[in-house]
């Protein structure tokens, strides 16, 4: 009689034993940090994110085991469940992982296994998923991408050097990526009859199971131009300004009783509460029961460029409610003009208040955050990913945010402090009409649907990230958008906008 088991384990391997040579580095290059993280904590983190992935085994470079231990234990992954050190060979790797996913299994029980490199740090919750659901219907999954680029193949003619001998049709080609996924079952034994080759060797899975397993059909799940290997020193350097321009999809929406459940009884400090975003984001959290404390100039006097005032309003609200959860800054002026036009005073006011203002309000929060274990939110703009001319001062302070935004979630993380960065698509507020005038009913943002994402943003445990808000993002269906989609939507829609 078979027995019967239940929906296939999927387990995720991280392949992790490269060197570093081809970089330059003495470490293995999957311990090189990118956007303040080591490369393999930014992969392991997409994986132990994923819904479809019930746990991860990853295989290190000799000598390095206890580094991943390390990066595992303070990151907190749960679903890491064995790193053990990889072979001298990708194929050699690959056996042992084989054998540790065998290792507690009953007879005839399979799992489903997903092999990624651990230098591909951009990879999409989405590519995951695909390859998961394909491993449903098929045996063996790769992921790849067209070939923008023309292929060639040569051949050395001595010291003449190459020559083509071949241009396929581009059409036809892919460049394979990974995650490649298999029924643990066959990844085992097209590896079993390479076995009895002499002259095996192999760079990837797949390779292996095409050529020893002819009869298994192995289907492609699209990949992601941007699921980049970190192989080369110019590598290293892309996926950096990838990760630091890449926004977050917005998180969901609660209902009315939850957003209620959640604010009650918590303490809201907002920075520029006195009208627009920052005015909304106040009222809203009053309306579910926080004690909120809207400081602007024009209605409690106070000036955020003014370090002994943002102090004063702080210890104002912990004394009278004895807790700081929440600490927000909408407060910023635009002034717009060419910079060798530019009074001294004006250009002052532009560093002092979106500028010098967050980074006194993040320094002073701190002591607050840390106790209860909350959330710094900043605001950037849309003009952060490139300045523009006779917006140098604005996009300039705008872009700090978000380097400030990710410096402090990363320096902040021990202490359980959040930090995150909301840029709002242009919006229609006090600040912006003044800069521009009356605009078209439809162009803009409604201040009060930033404000909504911005509580759900501070009801998250979200932290480290740029959250778009924006009217219409196509890339956002069933939440299964990038935060590189959306980076590169928003860079494409955005490029005439100040938020």
């Amino acid at each position: 009689m078979s027995q019967h088991f239940a929906k296939p384990r999927t387990t995720a391997v991280i392949l992790a034993g490269g060197t570093g040579q081809r970089v330059g580095l003495s470490i293995p290059k999957q311990l090189l940090k990118i956007a303040g993280k080591a490369v393999i904590e930014h992969t392991l983190t997409t994986f132990e994110k994923a819904d479809s992935i019930d746990d991860i085994i990853v295989l290190m470079a000799p000598g390095y085991v206890p580094d991943i231990e390390k990066i595992v234990a303070k990151a907190g992954f749960k679903k890491v469940k064995k790193i053990i050190e990889g072979g001298a060979t990708r194929n050699e790797t690959t056996e042992r992982a084989i054998a540790a996913l065998g290792e507690g299994l009953a007879d005839g029980e399979d799992v489903n296994v997903l092999f990624h490199d651990a230098v591909r740090p951009l990879l999409s919750r989405r590519v995951i998923d695909d390859c998961v659901t394909a491993l449903e219907r098929f045996q063996a999954v790769d992921v790849a991408i067209p070939s923008a680029d023309t292929i060639i193949v040569t051949r050395t003619h001595g010291d003449d050097g190459e020559f083509i001998t071949e241009i396929p049709d581009r059409s036809r080609l892919r460049r394979g990526q990974t995650p490649q996924a298999f029924k643990l079952s066959t990844i085992r034994r097209a590896y079993e009859v390479a076995a009895g080759d002499p002259n095996f060797q192999a760079t990837d899975d797949c390779s292996v199971v095409l050529k020893y397993l002819p009869d298994v059909p192995i289907h492609v799940v699209a990949g992601d131009e941007y699921n980049m290997k970190v192989t080369q020193p110019v590598d290293v350097f892309i996926a950096d300004k990838l990760f630091q321009l890449a926004s977050t999809a917005t998180p969901e929406q609660k209902s009315e009783e939850l957003y209620r459940e959640l604010l009650t009884g918590k303490t809201v400090v907002v920075f520029g509460g006195s009208y627009g975003i920052g005015k909304d984001i106040a009222e809203l959290a009053e309306a579910y029961g926080s004690k909120v404390y809207a400081l602007g100039r024009s209605t409690t006097g106070t000036h955020v460029e003014n370090p002994e005032e943002v102090d004063d309003a702080l210890s104002k609200a912990y004394a009278e409610t004895g807790r700081i959860d929440y600490v927000v800054n909408t407060a910023g002026v635009l002034r717009i003009g060419k910079l060798a036009e530019t009074d001294n005073a004006t250009i002052e006011e532009a560093l002092k208040v979106n500028y010098l203002a967050p980074v006194q309000i993040a320094r002073s929060s701190y002591k607050y955050l840390s106790e209860t274990k909350g959330q710094l939110l900043l605001y950037t703009s849309s003009s952060y990913t490139r300045g523009r001319a006779e917006y140098s001062l604005y996009s300039s302070t705008k872009a700090a945010m978000v380097n400030l935004t990710q410096a402090l979630s990363d320096e902040w993380a021990g202490d359980g402090i959040r930090v995150n960065c909301v840029n709002p698509e242009r919006t229609a507020t006090p600040m912006r009409t003044k800069a521009f005038g009356q605009e078209p009913a439809g162009s803009l943002l409604s201040s009060e649907a930033v404000a909504r994402t911005s509580l759900d943003v501070l009801l998250s445990e979200l932290t480290g990230h740029v959250i778009d808000v924006r009217q219409q993002d196509p890339t956002a269906s069933a939440g299964q958008a990038t935060g590189f989609e959306q980076a590169l939507a928003s860079v494409l829609d955005r490029q005439d906008g100040v938020a």
